[in-house]
This record gives C-alpha cells, structure tokens and sequence, in this order.
C-alpha cells in the first residue's frame, strides 16, 4: 500500500504532544516528511529545550505512525530544539547576545526563590539550552555561591565584562565585585538600578537562549525600576503555600502586570516537607495554594518542590541540586517545570523588534 507526505502529516495530526498538549502539526513541529517507497523520514523541530525527552518522542512518533499507517517500512524521526527569540515589554533596550529574558520573582524573602532560578537554569542548561543567569539581588547577592564561583570578571576591551562560567552557565552578579561575603551594600535606590543597568548591557553574553535573572524579593520601587529596564520574556512567581507568602506573591504578580511583563507561571516552593530520616512527607506550610492563586488569576501552575535539606546543602556548597544529582527525583521535578517554563515562552509572541519596517508608498 503506497502513501504521500499528506498522509504523513494527517497521521502527525492525531499525535498529541505531552509537553505543549498540542498535536505536532498544528504546532509546526513537522519538517523534512520524506517518503522513499515504503520507508519515512521526517524531522521533529520543538520551539523548546527537552533533551532528556528527545528518544521518548522519537520513540512515541515512530511507534505512532506504524500503527497508524499500514505497510510503512523503515521510519526514521531525528528530534531537535531550537529556541527563538520573544517579545518584551515596548520601549525596552534588548541585551546583546540574549534571546530571551526570564525573570524569577517573589513577594517577599525566605521562600527559595533563589535556589529556584539557579535550578531552573541548571535544568534548562541540562535540557540542551544555552542558559545564563544575572544575580539581580544587589543588596543579597547570592549566586556566586550557589554556582560555586569566585574571583572577579575580566574585560578584554575596558568597556564590558566577560561573565563568569560554571556548571555550563554563564553568570554575572554585583557579588563578583564586592570584597568579601560580609560587606554590605550600603546604597540608594537610583545606585541600585544603575548597577544592575551595568551588569545587564555591559556583559558580554554568549548566544544565550535564556537568561535567568533572580530579582530581588518584594515590589517596591527598586523592584518596579527593575521591572522597567530588563526587557523581559516574561515573568515566574515563586511562592510558598503558606498564607502571607501567597498575600505578597500576588502583589508581585500585579506589579508585573501594571508594567506590561506576562506571568509565566507559578512555582510552588517548599510544597511538602520530606523526612530525611524515614521519607513521609507532609504540607507543612498548608496545600494547594499555589494553584488556587493560579485559578484567581489564570495563569499556569508550574509545577511544586519539596522542602528537602538536600536542595539547601548542595545549593549552600556550590554545587545546586541539578548539578549535583543530574538524574535524581528532585532534578527531574526542577527539568520538569523548567520545559514548562520553554514551553510557554515558546508560545508567546516572537520578536519581531529587530526586522526593517515595510514602506508602503501611496498615490494620493
């Protein structure tokens, strides 16, 4: 029994994929359909990093279009990623050499929002993607330990800094620059934003798919100043379910509404609490929190963490959880809600920013 590319496509069309729940051809992920008698090659072209999945879908289309069309011979699938560039908020400078910009937020202090954006890079990097990531906490700046980095970074041309690197990611914090974990930064508000103003356009980012910034926790003018001057993909909320963390992560989800920057989700930290001693695991600062503010305010519920000592320690000694146990339960919870986090931003709207406006010239 003969078939053509059409039938290929149709068969394609009936396959869902389980990361963007959409079917591969209406998500224009088929390319290359090549039928050479019985036997079919075509490749799969996501708009998100997922490389630990790419044998599960290779695996998952070639199964499907066995069965789906009879006589095939040969099927060969090649699986790939390739990440583009996405709008930000209008009137706001783009970063050299950074195709998209994530910003990892909370309300308030204490709930891990930090270990959370350096995972989230770690399994975005682990994904395949070429991730860096900006300490914006200027007061606490935190990353260069959590990454394991010291030292200062070096400029080839006096103008800009070549950012620091480690566990595959490109990073830059005011921590690099300061003497010593205990010198406080005694500075105003305008200071601040220049500072960060600095490190954002003055390093000198490599191709990045992604740059993760941790901002500082609260939504005050420092955060809102921030806000306005990262041109930002988009926004993720870290709360935990406790009462007063959800009350603050909702006027941090505001505050980015009133400046243009779409909510990518929410992240729940420290959803259940697990015994190191004999694993039983319970919601020690309440359940379901996180969802329900997501249900308020129709955005995405990314996925919860466990408050586990592990993530602190391995974080505290340089070295976060994705680094430290790549194939662990905890590091496939963090890849999980990081290919999330692509796919949104894989859904939201390309930059068109950069291509020259069409003239049209009329007779009057």
């Amino acid at each position: 029994m003969s078939f053509s590319e059409a039938d290929v496509q149709d068969a394609l069309k009936n396959l869902t994929d389980p990361n963007t729940k959409k079917d591969y051809v209406s998500g224009k992920s088929v390319k290359n359909i090549k039928v050479s008698g019985s036997d079919v090659s075509l490749d799969i072209l996501l708009g998100y990093p997922a490389k630990s999945v790419w044998e599960e879908i290779r695996a998952m289309v070639e199964s499907h279009l066995k069965s789906t069309l009879p006589g095939i011979g040969k099927v060969s699938v090649n699986v790939t990623s390739k990440v583009v560039p996405h709008a930000v908020q209008r009137g706001v400078k783009l970063v050299e050499g950074v195709k998209n910009i994530i910003a990892v937020a909370s309300g308030k202090g204490g709930v891990g929002k930090s270990t959370t954006a350096v995972n989230l890079a770690l399994a975005l990097a682990a994904e395949g993607a070429r991730v860096g990531v900006l300490d914006a906490d200027i007061y606490g700046p935190s990353q260069p330990t959590m990454l394991g980095i010291s030292g200062q970074p070096t400029s080839i041309d006096g103008k800009s800094l070549e950012p620091m690197t480690n566990h595959g990611l490109q990073a830059m914090s005011i921590g690099f620059m300061i003497d010593g974990e205990d010198t406080p930064m005694v500075w105003r508000g305008p200071m601040v934003t220049q500072a960060l103003d600095q490190l954002l356009h003055q390093t000198r980012w490599d191709n990045l798919d992604y740059l993760v910034v941790d901002l500082p926790p609260g939504t005050g003018d420092i955060q809102l100043t921030l806000a306005q001057k990262v041109p930002v993909t988009g926004a993720v909320i870290v709360t935990t379910p406790q009462d007063i963390a959800l009350m603050d992560a909702r006027k941090g989800l505001k505050m980015f509404e009133k400046v243009g920057i779409k909510i990518v989700g929410i992240v729940e930290n420290m959803s259940t609490h697990i015994c190191s001693k004999c694993g039983h695991e319970e919601h020690i600062f309440g359940a379901g929190g996180g969802e329900k503010m997501c249900g308020d305010y129709n955005v995405e519920f990314l996925g919860g963490l466990p408050l586990d000592i592990r993530i602190r320690e391995q974080a505290d000694s340089g070295n976060p959880t994705v680094a430290a146990d790549p194939d662990g339960k905890i590091a496939k919870e963090y890849k999980q809600i990081a290919r999330r986090i692509a796919v949104k931003v894989a859904e939201m709207a390309q930059d068109h920013s950069a291509a020259f406006p069409k003239i049209v010239v009329q007779n009057t």
